[in-house]
């Protein structure tokens, strides 16, 4: 189905926000450690994908079935590349809060999933997206130094060095962008390629996957975590209600992103859309500096930083709008 400028256009930004914002729903929780959490996020995320898939029409188990095998790989091994790519997301929230997190891990994901998407797909002006990369880059660049000026003023009041507060954060960062731009040419292929999905029974095979790849990923998370000490399932199972549904709404809230960027891409490129849904950096940021207050206190050099990345990210913006 080829949709119209316009609609293709809602559905982007509308992943934007919803790729975003999820996260607010584990800050919600208020100290929930991230393995727990993610529990019901990966059943909410998984329960979505399929509503969405056959209560719109646009899947059927039927068709599931027929698509080809290298379809079916290519959409499986996308969900699993995301999974760990988010559960390392997640984490780095935890470590250095929502208005650094996203922008230093989704904008890595930003330039290495919109070149890579660009080789599968072949949509979008090359020479746009590049100078829309770049400008993505310089905003990455802007977030790292609002990070490292937010740290040091934090160090400096605990009397810390900087670099114990920012090592793990960056690191943490960094490993989840590189895998989470990696995962869309995956499931790009398994929409173009002979015998493939349509966009909801991608994204149905996708998240089935990341609900059973959530087994041994947030296993090895809970008994090795790079925060704090292990937990167990006990300690999921004796949680309140509240954070169990706050789980799974990031899950649906997620799904609803993912399942307008994959429509949209099909009719603007995938390369194009992914650019512009991974700008939900934007969107995070403003929750983390605005909401949350992540960077009260964190002074002029913050600031300034952030102010930058803003302009960057938006400009970036612009050019990609250009590229379709």
């Amino acid at each position: 189905m080829v949709l119209s400028a316009g609609t293709a256009w809602a559905l982007m930004i509308l992943s934007m926000i919803c790729w975003g914002s999820w996260a607010n729903t584990f800050k919600l929780t208020r100290g929930v450690r991230f393995e727990l959490f993610y529990w019901d996020y990966a059943v909410g995320l998984t329960l979505g994908a399929l509503l969405l898939a056959w209560t719109t029409g646009g899947a059927s188990l039927a068709s599931v079935l027929a698509a080809s095998p290298s379809a079916l790989a290519q959409a499986a091994i996308a969900g699993m590349v995301f999974n760990l790519a988010n559960l390392l997301l997640v984490a780095a929230i935890a470590i250095a809060g929502l208005a650094v997190a996203f922008p230093a891990a989704i904008g890595t994901a930003l330039i290495v999933g919109t070149a890579l998407t660009f080789l599968v797909d072949r949509k979008g002006a090359p020479v746009g997206l590049a100078v829309g990369l770049a400008f993505a880059a310089i905003a990455l660049v802007c977030c790292a130094a609002a990070y490292r000026a937010q740290a040091a003023h934090l160090a400096r009041a605990a009397h810390l060095t900087p670099a114990g507060l920012t090592r793990k954060g960056v690191i943490v960062c960094l490993v989840s962008g590189l895998l989470m731009g990696s995962w869309e040419p995956f499931a790009a292929a398994s929409q173009k390629m002979p015998g493939g999905l349509s966009p909801l029974e991608s994204l149905a095979v996708f998240c089935v996957a990341v609900l059973v790849s959530t087994v041994p990923f947030n296993i090895y998370f809970m008994r090795r975590p790079l925060l704090d000490v292990p937990v167990s399932m006990r300690d999921y199972f004796a949680g309140g209600v509240r954070w169990h549904l706050l789980g799974l709404l990031g899950g649906l809230v997620w799904t609803v992103g993912t399942a307008s960027n994959l429509v949209a891409g099909n009719s603007v490129g995938f390369a194009v859309a992914y650019a512009i849904g991974q700008s939900a950096p934007l969107v995070a940021s403003l929750w983390g500096i605005v909401v949350w207050k992540e960077f009260v206190g964190a002074g002029p050099a913050a600031t300034r930083a952030l102010a930058a990345m803003f302009v960057f990210y938006l400009a970036a913006i612009g050019i990609l709008s250009r590229a379709t």
